[in-house]
């Protein structure tokens, strides 16, 4: 029974390990993807096929559109003398003619696989077809800036066509259909592993044998006891789905996203909340909900019937709250990414793992004699909690410091703390410090040891990064290396004169054959890493790339972007990705988050949204919607000298292969066009 209780036990502190540093992956949205190739029909004759893949939930407009409603969508073919025109585009799938609550207007859509087709008739082969799509795509809660996607068709002889891939996808990832997907799954087992979590708190633990003590009583019919205990958990169930409905219906949309990832007050009101939730785990305080709360839902639980056992459940949840809120907490601002379902799917994963030990208790009675009775080891729980909430909650601060420049809790600071941090849970769990409530620990377990080695191991795996190690794993969650202190790595490398920071001549070019034309704006506190130079200002690359006959790598990133951070760790810290950026591109860096304020004389008004932008930060999510259509992140683009996309532009993806081929066939068009 010992070994029983503590394996269980050991099993608490592993998933509590595991909750902050699970970190869902933003999600680029990507809800329409074309495909393009010809058909032939006659002996001159031929068919371009337009198809466009439509994901779930989402819609594509008709062509014909009555005024004032959305962008239809069109197909605009180059001119050529090679071919004429037959007609114009034709949609093969009728669409469904639905009334549009945003438009207030019957307007015709597509969904699911939709098919247009173009008749042309060839003079001459072979023959190349080039032209664009230009659509806007919705869903029942929002809307995707119109876009421009462009392809080329080539009819060879043998009646072939070649999609060339130019234009065809803004993110560049692999079926981006399918990674709301893996991303709403991913969420929705993290959720249910904090749900399990928060049942293994000393708040709800002993609870478990009350509620099963309340469905045993009355009638003794098991039908009915079955019946409540179901009904129980479903009120569970149900008041955690309410509140992720209702942050849903308060977060949707990017700009809510943006704002709440970026902006000072929100993050240092979390920093201040897990301050304050992790103290209380350490015993110097608890924290309680208004008494009129819980004894108001309490007293309703002696009426009986379905009414007593939905109070029960809400009482439940109200007293649980003083050791749940910070795992929901931590869940709800991790699903506050724009995306309507996440929140919903995240707190029904939470309510769903919760509330299902007490039903099954409640459903099968016998199996209490084998639950662990409550004891010292529940305050351990809470207080392993606390660590782990404290050194989370660094993630809040280090935003509001990166993104409005501060520079006072820098990566070496901050990976400083959670060694220290990490170093004392693993003296905690050894039984050498004691909080109040703490038992004594007369022996170690072996779980226990296992999980004092896994505590002592991520500390010496934090070390190297004070020296300008990449800490691949954990890079979503840390800052910039470029805040370091002191970079061992970039030290030695300056040393070999591989990489020489400071100011340049105009004309000349920076270390490792980085193109540099000048000292570049805003270098004073932006910089990039591995070596490479380049500049933080679309406008001086361009005119740089102009001088040195290159094309331009656009790199939109954000200072709270995990996965910008993720690609420059994975990716970018690659050999031979470095050398391909130094030696074929201009590099630019455009941070969409960062707070730095315009000189007056470069303010202006958006024609996206006719706002004015007065910040770098604003300029730059300007100019990547006004050339792109999207605002996701990270977003990597190519252009030549005068801003025109030379391909697809490419999202999240850690095939470091994958990347470098993009590179050569950006760096391939410049050379071509």
């Amino acid at each position: 029974m010992n070994v029983e209780m503590t394996n269980r036990r050991s099993l608490i502190f592993a998933a509590l390990l595991l909750i902050p540093f699970s970190i869902v992956n933003a999600q680029v949205l990507e809800p329409v993807t074309w495909s393009f190739k010809s058909e032939k029909t006659a002996d001159s004759s031929y068919e371009i096929v337009m198809t466009a893949a439509i994901d779930d939930t989402w819609h594509l407009y008709a062509m014909d559109l009555p005024e004032g409603g959305p962008i239809a969508t069109s197909f605009t073919f180059e001119p050529s003398q090679a071919y004429i025109l037959e007609g114009k585009p034709v949609a093969v799938n009728e669409p469904e003619v639905k009334f549009d609550n945003s438009f207030g207007m019957d307007i015709g859509m597509h969904s699911g696989n939709t098919e247009f087709r173009q008749k042309i008739t060839v003079k001459e082969l072979p023959v190349t077809v080039t032209g664009y799509v230009t659509f806007m795509s919705c869903d029942d809660s929002q809307c995707l800036p119109p876009r421009d996607v462009e392809f080329t068709v080539a009819i060879s002889d043998e009646d072939e066509a070649s999609l060339q891939t130019a234009g065809a996808s803004v993110s560049g990832a692999a079926a981006p259909a399918e990674q709301p997907k893996k991303g709403f799954l991913k969420f929705f087992l993290l959720s249910m592993l904090a749900g399990f979590a928060g049942i293994l708190t000393p708040c709800v633990f002993p609870m478990i044998p009350m509620t099963v003590a309340f469905f045993s009583q009355g009638s003794g019919k098991k039908g009915s006891a079955v019946g409540k205990a179901l009904f129980f958990g479903l009120t569970i169930v149900m008041l955690y789905s309410l509140l992720g409905i209702i942050v849903s219906l308060t977060s949707a949309g990017a700009g809510f996203a943006n704002t709440l990832s970026t902006h000072w007050i929100p993050n240092v009101i979390f920093f201040l909340l897990f301050l304050v939730f992790a103290a209380s785990f350490f015993g110097a305080f608890e924290i309680v909900l208004p008494a009129k709360w819980v004894s108001s839902s309490d007293s309703k639980v002696d009426r009986g019937g379905a009414l007593a056992t939905f109070f029960l459940g809400v009482t439940t949840v109200l007293v649980s709250f003083s050791c749940t809120g910070p795992i929901v907490g931590a869940l709800l601002v991790e699903a506050a990414s724009g995306d309507v379902l996440r929140p919903t799917i995240g707190m029904f994963g939470f309510g769903l793992a919760f509330a299902l030990p007490f039903t099954l208790f409640a459903l099968f009675p016998s199996w209490m004699s084998k639950m662990p009775k409550s004891g010292g080891w529940l305050n351990s729980v809470k207080v392993v909690l606390g660590f782990i909430i404290l050194a989370f909650s660094l993630k809040f601060a280090s935003t509001v410091d990166t993104v409005y420049n501060l520079g006072i809790l820098s990566r070496d600071i901050y990976l400083a703390i959670w060694i220290v941090l990490f170093v004392l849970l693993g003296i905690y769990l050894m039984g050498k410090i004691k909080f109040p409530h703490d038992s004594d620990v007369p022996h170690i377990g072996v779980f226990r040891l296992v999980l004092i080695i896994a505590s002592f191991t991520f500390a010496l795996y934090l070390v190297p990064g004070l020296f300008g190690a990449p800490l691949t794993r954990i890079s979503a969650l840390l800052p910039p290396r470029e805040t370091s202190g002191f970079n061992l790595i970039k030290a030695i490398s300056e040393n070999r004169g591989t990489a020489v920071p400071g100011a340049f001549a105009p004309g000349t070019m920076g270390a490792g054959g980085a193109a540099i034309c000048g000292t570049p704006k805003y270098s004073d506190f932006l910089h990039f890493e591995y070596g490479l130079q380049g500049y933080f200002d679309l406008e001086e690359g361009l005119a740089c790339a102009a001088q040195l006959n290159k094309p331009v790598l656009i790199d939109f990133k954000g200072h709270a972007c995990a996965n910008c951070k993720e690609m420059d760790a994975r990716v970018w810290s690659d050999p031979e990705v470095q050398r391909r950026i130094r030696e074929n591109f201009v590099l630019v860096a455009l941070y969409v988050d960062d707070r730095t304020k315009l000189p007056e004389n470069e303010i202006f008004v958006s024609k996206v949204d006719g706002k004015e932008k007065k910040t770098m930060g604003k300029k730059n999510e300007d100019i990547e919607i006004s050339m792109f259509n999207t605002n996701t992140l990270p977003l990597y683009a190519i252009v030549d000298p005068s801003g025109k996309p030379l391909i697809e532009t490419r999202g999240t993806d850690f095939d470091i292969q994958a990347y470098i081929d993009w590179l050569d066939r950006g760096a391939e068009a410049f050379r071509n066009q």
